[in-house]
């Protein structure tokens, strides 16, 4: 007997639902449901003829089939005072039990990694998956680039879109400012106060980036609207390696384009003597921690 849907409808061809837009966010925390949250606010999973993304959830890795882009959010928690080196070995564990069951259910998609310490765990995915480089990413100095915005923007009484610079290398404690490139609607500040961001500068802009380092808890809204498909340039981490003298397969943030097959290109900033040195310093440290992790 015909049920009432094959009454106003005639099939076909059989045919298996490949979802075109699927985004899948693993760990579920503060983090993961804050990513959650932008996804279906920014309306990233909405098509032109459905209106209402379709939201599945559960313990068992089947439910990530066929998906785009995977968030990992989950880890171990960052204790009071620890830093994010400490958590490497921990956390790279639930990662060995994690990336194989992803990559298994999605042949093909991009990793964006949030855990901490980030650019470590970029590189673990990295080596685990065996996906192109271009494919894994990291969440990088974002956030950091946003808050530096945001404070240049305070000093100067100006709003923080006007304001440009960007943070790279470790999404931590050693990223590096680039002083050098800092502008207001493209006005060099360096060019105008040759002392900026060094020891030497009586008016202190050094504090900028030390609020920044010591603003993880802080809530600022001004962060770029993420799109895999607009090009836009994003401080995000991603493989180092052949930049700036580094010669170790690392990730740091570094400005990039991405586009709908992951980062298409890096966008060679130039940077001072000094702040390639903060940069390479940062590589050395982690390259020396990654080539004793045990896979």
């Amino acid at each position: 007997m015909a049920t009432l849907k094959d009454q106003p409808i005639q099939n076909l061809l059989k045919e298996d639902h490949i979802p075109q837009n699927k985004i899948t966010v693993v760990g579920v925390g503060a983090v993961g449901m804050a990513h959650v949250m932008s996804i279906l606010m920014k309306d990233l999973l909405i098509s032109l003829f459905l209106r209402t993304p379709k939201i599945v959830f559960g313990k068992d890795y089947n439910v990530t089939a066929n998906s785009k882009l995977v968030i990992i959010t989950v880890g171990a928690h960052q204790q009071e005072g620890e830093s994010r080196l400490n958590l490497v070995q921990c956390n790279m564990n639930i990662f060995k039990f994690i990336i194989p069951n992803i990559v298994k259910y999605s042949p093909n998609f991009k990793l964006l990694v949030v855990s901490n310490p980030m650019d470590i765990l970029t590189y673990v995915t990295w080596k685990i998956s065996g996906f192109p480089k271009n494919c894994v990413i990291g969440s990088g100095c974002k956030l950091d680039s946003a808050r530096f915005r945001y404070r240049m923007g305070e000093r100067l009484g100006v709003h923080p879109l006007s304001c440009h610079g960007w943070v790279l290398g470790d999404h931590g404690d050693s990223s590096v400012p680039v002083w050098s490139g800092v502008n207001v609607d493209s006005v060099s500040l360096k060019n105008l106060h040759p002392d900026l961001g060094t020891d030497a500068d009586k008016e202190q802009w050094k504090e900028v980036h030390k609020q920044v380092v010591d603003s993880d808890c802080e809530v600022i809204k001004l962060k770029g609207y993420t799109s895999w498909n607009l090009r836009w340039v994003h401080p995000i981490s991603t493989m180092i390696k052949g930049f700036y003298g580094i010669k170790d397969d690392v990730f740091l943030s570094v400005p990039c384009i991405l586009g709908q097959n992951g980062i298409s290109d890096v966008v060679k900033v130039t940077l001072t003597p000094e702040e390639e040195a903060h940069l390479k310093k940062s590589a050395n440290t982690f390259w020396g921690i990654q080539k004793e992790l045990q896979f």
